[in-house]
C-alpha cells in the first residue's frame, strides 16, 4: 500500500499477534463458569503495542472496530483479528491488485503536502471526512496568510492578492511562482494560482460549509485533498516579494 514501509508495518502487527494470542484458564477447582483466557504477554506489554498497532489498522482495515468476533472474556480479540487481517493485506497487496484488475497508481493521504494532511489527519482516522476537508483548507489558508504575513484578508481574495501580478505594496507582499521575467509562462503559472484557489473556495470549501449535514464518500474527500495539496505545494515553493523600502 502506497505510503506504508510494510516490512515495519508486518513485523509490528506479527510481534502484536503473538503478543496477543490466548491460552485457556478454566474454572478453578470446584467451580463452573468462572474460566477466562489470558494473552501470551502481559497486559501493559499489550497495551503499549496496541498504541502503534492501532494506527496501523487504522490505515489498513478502516472498520476493524465494527469486526464481529467473538470477545467474551477475550479483551484484545477483535484487535487479535484486524491484526491478522491487516497483515494478510499488506503481504498480498499487490497479488489482488494485478489479480482483480486493479493494479492502478494510489495516493496515500499521508503523502499529501503536510500542511493539507496535518489539518485533516485526526478527523480522516475517525472517518470524519467533510471535517478532515474543511481542516486541510483552514490549515492551508492561514499557512498562506503567515507567509505574506496577513490577517486583514483570507480564503479565495488572499490567493488573489498574494498571487497578483502587480507589484507588492505595504503591507501587501506578493508570492511569486517564478521569477518574473516579463513572459507570458510567467503570468499564466500566477494566475493558475488565482484559478485554482477560486475553485476550491467556490467549488469545495462553500458547499461544505452550507452543507454541514451532507458526508463525504473517502473517494470524494481524498480528491477533494490532492487539489488543496497542489495548491499547498505551490504557496510553499513560491518566493515571497515584498516592497523595497524607500532609500
Amino acid at each position: 500500500m502506497t505510503g506504508i514501509n510494510t516490512d515495519w508495518a508486518v513485523s509490528q502487527l506479527d510481534g502484536f499477534i503473538t503478543a496477543t494470542t490466548l491460552t485457556f484458564v478454566p474454572s478453578p477447582p470446584n467451580s463452573i463458569g468462572f474460566h477466562s483466557y489470558k494473552t501470551a504477554e502481559p497486559e501493559h506489554e499489550v497495551v503499549k503495542r496496541a498504541q502503534i498497532v492501532e494506527q496501523i489498522l487504522d490505515r489498513v482495515v478502516p472498520d476493524w472496530r465494527k469486526l464481529e468476533v467473538d470477545t467474551d472474556r477475550k479483551k484484545w480479540a477483535i484487535h487479535h483479528e484486524a491484526s491478522v487481517r491487516a497483515k494478510e493485506s499488506l503481504l498480498r497487496a499487490d497479488e489482488v491488485r494485478k489479480n482483480l484488475g486493479d493494479d492502478a497508481p494510489e495516493i496515500s493521504a499521508a503523502n499529501l503536502h503536510p500542511w493539507i494532511w496535518s489539518g485533516a489527519s485526526s478527523l480522516w482516522q475517525s472517518g470524519h471526512y467533510r471535517e478532515a476537508v474543511e481542516g486541510a483548507i483552514k490549515k492551508l489558508n492561514a499557512e498562506t496568510q503567515n507567509k505574506v504575513g496577513r490577517r486583514d484578508v483570507s480564503e479565495a481574495n488572499l490567493f488573489k492578492e498574494a498571487f497578483s501580478l502587480d507589484d507588492p505594496q505595504f503591507g501587501k507582499a506578493r508570492l511569486r511562482r517564478m521569477k518574473d521575467d516579463g513572459s507570458k509562462t510567467y503570468q499564466s503559472v500566477q494566475r493558475g494560482v488565482m484559478s485554482l484557489a477560486e475553485g476550491v473556495f467556490a467549488g469545495i470549501r462553500n458547499p461544505l460549509s452550507h452543507e454541514a449535514d451532507q458526508e463525504l464518500s473517502e473517494q470524494e474527500a481524498l480528491e477533494y485533498l490532492a487539489a488543496l495539496s497542489v495548491l499547498a505545494r505551490w504557496v510553499d515553493s513560491a518566493s515571497v516579494e515584498c516592497e523595497v523600502a524607500a532609500s
